[in-house]
């Protein structure tokens, strides 16, 4: 990957016919006061000597051109991860499922109505778009950590003269026709594929393709608002959190609005009106304008300082098989950026929707358990806590102590087993919530059981960079094969008595097989170094 001051960048500054002298840079000569307001404001910046000016160029053309060298920086990165071929294979594939899905629709039709099957989708590109948003709040120190060697184009307001406002509207740009292009299009392509033969009519389609693309568009500029204010008041966000929900709940009922009236995208797609598509389009522009206006680049260095407490957890978790890894872990998290957003944003928010999601199903599908279902899908996404375990340090880092591979590995399923007792309250407090505590047994003893296979299969196919490693299609189509039969089957099984689920036990000694071969393939693979 180049530098950002080579390259594409390259592109963002043009001399003038006279030239600039040899040895000398734009940024080097750039002053902070202008002679000249007006010539500044035309976006003329002179030298020192006040000769022959460097012109740049104007605002817009300066942020397609930053737009156009992001999506090319954007490919580099990914291409050099995953492979031209992987990452460019992840949009088929997502093709490919929605075609699969939606042609295998009209036999779950009854189970699954198309009110509710329309409703579940905008709300998980809502929440995808939300997924993405959070880079706001944490993205930095993941990719300072990932990436610490490389010079990226959203970074470069020190280094060139380039307003960060630019570089956030252009990142702004870059991540919707990106994450656009890899996530939602291809959802509408295999829908579209499907119409013919599940009597869709096509306006439909189109139809969905733009109410999806607002509600991830939605919950992008909703979360980078929320992030912005989290960087600059992190009391702020709470409480704008807590009237947020204040209002939802005060006026869903005497408006009558329920979740559609409180979606506008979901709305629009039911009665697509000019003023409800105005009442989107402002909730995604003006949050996205604050952002960009409250911009907060620099922020303060300050020497963080800690006791020397790495012996003293470690004797405190004495009892596991790694103590020392597993404290590293705790204090890596512990001290990261973010605190409990990364939590909340990763993890929580996935949660909610799908306890949601579920109460919503059991209208429609009354011999379905929402605490048996809620363990099932709890037991599969509590999997990614083990992506947050790994996400902050690489295995570089004790390649020059006497550790193998598969004992760091080791350490940090311990890392996450701690951790997944947040999985275990939730789960127990769901169910005496729900006054379904008769029910917790086979539900604790079926969210084990999937959890353990699980993080087995994401070891297997991610070792110590899952998260890295699932964008990759070759990786992704052996996960959803390990792990999409397993969770259907499980959830089906349950649906006459869910004590039957309780057959889910079978899979630890599965997933304890697959760890084992984990140990043995990562144990013989170069780690990457990313």
């Amino acid at each position: 990957m180049q530098p950002a001051g080579s390259g594409p960048m390259r592109e963002l500054f043009r001399k003038s016919p006279a030239g600039i002298p040899k040895g000398e840079s734009p940024g080097a000569n750039a002053e902070d006061n202008s002679p000249s307001e007006n010539r500044q404001a035309e976006g003329l910046v002179v030298n020192r000597r006040g000769e022959t000016p460097v012109v740049i160029l104007s605002k817009r053309v300066l942020t397609n051109s930053l737009f156009e060298a992001m999506l090319k920086e954007e490919w580099r990165i990914h291409s050099t991860m995953f492979g031209s071929a992987g990452f460019a294979l992840f949009p088929l594939l997502l093709v490919a499922i929605a075609t699969a899905g939606a042609l295998m629709w009209p036999f779950f039709s009854d189970l699954l109505p198309p009110l509710t099957a329309v409703g579940l989708l905008h709300g998980g590109y809502l929440l995808a778009g939300m997924s993405v948003g959070g880079f706001g709040l944490f993205g930095r120190e993941v990719m300072n950590r990932r990436f610490g060697q490389a010079s990226l184009i959203a970074y470069s307001s020190r280094s060139l003269p380039v307003s960060e406002r630019a570089i956030l509207t252009a990142f702004l740009l870059k991540d919707t026709v990106y994450y656009l292009a890899f996530w939602v299009l291809p959802f509408v392509a295999g829908l579209a594929f499907a119409a013919p033969f599940i009597g869709l009519p096509l306006p439909l389609v189109l139809r969905l393709a733009a109410t999806l693309s607002l509600s991830f568009l939605l919950g992008l500029s909703l979360v980078f608002l929320l992030s912005t204010i989290y960087v600059h008041s992190p009391r702020a966000l709470l409480a704008l959190f807590i009237v947020a929900v204040g209002a939802a709940i005060i006026l869903a009922g005497p408006v009558n609005a329920g979740i559609v009236g409180l979606f506008p995208p979901l709305g629009l797609y039911y009665q697509p009106t000019p003023l409800l598509l105005l009442v989107t389009l402002l909730l995604i522009i003006v949050p996205s304008a604050i952002s960009v206006r409250f911009l907060k680049v620099e922020y303060r260095e300050e020497t963080r300082r800690y006791p020397g407490t790495l012996d003293n957890l470690a004797g405190r978790l004495a009892w596991l098989p790694d103590p020392y890894l597993v404290a590293k872990d705790a204090l890596d998290l512990n001290r990261s950026e973010g605190g409990a957003g990364k939590v909340v944003f990763s993890f929580l928010f996935p949660v909610a929707f799908i306890w949601i999601a579920l109460f919503v199903l059991h209208r429609f599908i009354p011999m379905l358990s929402p605490l048996m279902a809620f363990a099932i899908l709890l037991g599969v996404v509590s999997s990614t806590i083990y992506n947050w375990v790994t996400e902050f340090d690489l295995f570089s880092s004790h390649a020059f102590l006497p550790v193998e591979v598969k004992t760091v590995i080791r350490g940090k399923l311990e890392s996450y087993g701690l951790l997944n007792l947040v999985s275990v309250a939730i789960l127990v407090a769901a169910g005496l919530g729900t006054g379904q505590a008769g029910l917790l047994l086979p539900a604790l003893l079926t969210f084990a059981s999937l959890s353990f296979y699980a993080v087995a299969v994401t070891v297997y196919v991610g070792g110590l960079s899952p998260s890295v490693m699932l964008y990759n299609a070759k990786v992704y189509v052996p996960y959803l094969g390990l792990i999409t039969p397993v969770l259907l089957f499980t959830l089906f099984v349950s649906l006459p008595n869910p004590w039957f689920a309780l057959t889910s036990l079978v899979l630890i000694p599965a997933g304890w097989f697959v760890l084992k071969k984990a140990f043995t393939k990562w144990s013989t693979v170069e780690q990457p170094g990313f």
